[in-house]
Order: C-alpha cells, then sequence, then structure tokens
C-alpha cells in the first residue's frame, strides 16, 4: 500500500490517517476526504472499528498501545496529518496492549490517564506531534457533518425551552474545568441529570427511569437535551455528536426537544435525525453556545 516506485504519483497530497474508533462517523470522515480529492488510510482499532468499512479503504488495525506501530504504518503510508474519530471507551491501562515504543514513555501515559477524557487525548495527541504528525479535526476535512444554527423539523422550541437550552449551556460551561460532561438535561430551568461516564443515551434511560418513579415531576414534553462542547475542550477530538437513536432516546424521556451547539457538534444521517424529530413530535435545533450568556 505505499506510493512508493517509479510509477508513484508524486503530485497526489499525502494520505490522512484516521485512526477509527465505533460508529458511522470515521465513514463520513473518510467519504469526506475521498469527495475533496485526498486519500484516507484507516487504522482501525481492533474490538472497536467496523470491519466492513475499513474494508472500503486502505487500511490497517492496531490495538490501543500500539504507539509505535502504528508510528510505523503512518511513515511507510506517507501520511502527514492524523485524525481521532470514532467511539471509544477508555481501558484500563493494566488492560492496554504496550509496544515498545509506547513503553518508553508510559510514566506520560500513565499521566494522562490521571484526568477526563480531554486531558487523556491531549495528552495522547502530543506524542503523535513530537512524532512529526499534525494533529486535526473533523472541521479540516469534513465541515459538513458538523450542525448548522437553526431548527430543523417541523416542531419549534419556545420561549420556555429556550431559558432550559441556555441554563443547560451554563451548566456545560461551568462544568467544563473538571473535564466532564458534554450533556445536560434541564426542565423549568431545573437540572435533572449531568452526563457522566455512562454516555447521553444512559442519561436519557435514567430520566426516564426516574419519570416512571415519580422523581421527574415535569409533565411529559418539558425539558431539553443540550450538548455542546466543554470549553477550553481541544476540538479535534472528541466533539459531542448526535444521532437518530439519540432524539428517539429523548422524546422516551418525555421532553421536549434536543439542542446541541452548531458548528462543534457532529450529526450522523441528519434526515433520519429530522425525521425522527419530527415522528416524535419534538424539536431539534443547532444553537449557539454563546447562548448561554
Amino acid at each position: 500500500m505505499r506510493p512508493d516506485g517509479p510509477n508513484a504519483d508524486r503530485s497526489a497530497p499525502a494520505p490522512v490517517a484516521i485512526v477509527c474508533g465505533g460508529g458511522n462517523f470515521p465513514g463520513a470522515v473518510a467519504e469526506a476526504i475521498v469527495r475533496r480529492g485526498g486519500r484516507p488510510v484507516l487504522f482501525g482499532i481492533r474490538g472497536w472499528a467496523d470491519q466492513t468499512l475499513l474494508d472500503r479503504y486502505p487500511h490497517h488495525w492496531i490495538a490501543i498501545g500500539q504507539i509505535g506501530r502504528f508510528l510505523r504504518l503512518a511513515e511507510a503510508e506517507h501520511c502527514r496529518d492524523v485524525l481521532f474519530i470514532g467511539s471509544l471507551l477508555r481501558p484500563p491501562i493494566t488492560q492496554i496492549r504496550l509496544d515498545w515504543q509506547t513503553l518508553r514513555v508510559l510514566p506520560r501515559i500513565i499521566r494522562a490517564f490521571r484526568g477526563g477524557d480531554d486531558w487523556l487525548l491531549s495528552g495522547v495527541a502530543k506524542l503523535f506531534e513530537e512524532s512529526g504528525l499534525r494533529l486535526i479535526g473533523v472541521k479540516d476535512v469534513a465541515p459538513e457533518i458538523l450542525m448548522s444554527e437553526g431548527t430543523f423539523g417541523k416542531v419549534r422550541p419556545s420561549p420556555r425551552d429556550g431559558k432550559d437550552i441556555a441554563r443547560a449551556l451554563q451548566l456545560i460551561a461551568a462544568l467544563g474545568r473538571f473535564d466532564v460532561g458534554q450533556a445536560a438535561v434541564v426542565a423549568n430551568l431545573h437540572v435533572l441529570a449531568v452526563e457522566a461516564a455512562e454516555g447521553t443515551d444512559n442519561m436519557l434511560h435514567r430520566i426516564s427511569e426516574l419519570r416512571r418513579l415519580g422523581r421527574v415531576t415535569t409533565p411529559t414534553g418539558t425539558g431539553v437535551l443540550v450538548k455542546a462542547p466543554k470549553p477550553g475542550q481541544d476540538r479535534r477530538f472528541d466533539l459531542p455528536a448526535i444521532g437518530p437513536q439519540t432524539i428517539e432516546n429523548a422524546a422516551r424521556a418525555g421532553l421536549a426537544g434536543v439542542a446541541v451547539a452548531a458548528g462543534s457538534t457532529m450529526i450522523a444521517e441528519p434526515e433520519k435525525v429530522v425525521a425522527a424529530a419530527d415522528a416524535a413530535g419534538i424539536f431539534f435545533a443547532g444553537v449557539r453556545e454563546d447562548q448561554a450568556e
């Protein structure tokens, strides 16, 4: 797969290395790169990346902790830029498969594990940058998969919903310095939930259960789910994401709608997201992060 030899096209752009976790977003990014005339090379994380997706492109498999293997393969593929995308749960450090190059920087890896996800990802990114790679984000190669500003679908947020959205954005901003949470649920200015390690969908399941137990007393059709990045977050990594399943779970939780930060939230299958919101009778909107002010 190396583009060496007498027939190699030296004028072609350097390929982009995509380190792939799970979900649809690695494929969406790869497709966007191809549409722009670029060449993606996928590095699938074992246990997470989709084999069917990787088979459509030049690819390699790597395990979490194989920094040396990744760097060798990226150099062989002549990659200069690297992008991390897709779902991945942080494993215990004792379960990471360490190669020799990772062992050399193990103290730094351990320090990176002693913090939130943004702290961990930024620490790993520095290791790649010190090896001569340039870390890029979705906005650099696939801005079309980022949410636009506005309300999409048939239902519009009410003035009360607007106040709940602003309160949720304020909450996410306030918690950002603790490197926790990219989502919150607020109803009538009452904070019902903040996303932690369970993820957005499990947080919404918790709201549904609390409503069943009578611990949530606001009427059905009240409250919003808001997703936004943390202030100060390195936006090359771990952007909030939304898909049809989250819309359906928000409706099951009895919420009025879903709002996400425009320009910094990834959206999978936008037509299906809007259709799911319309079918559930809830609103779906992209909002400015400064709406919290």
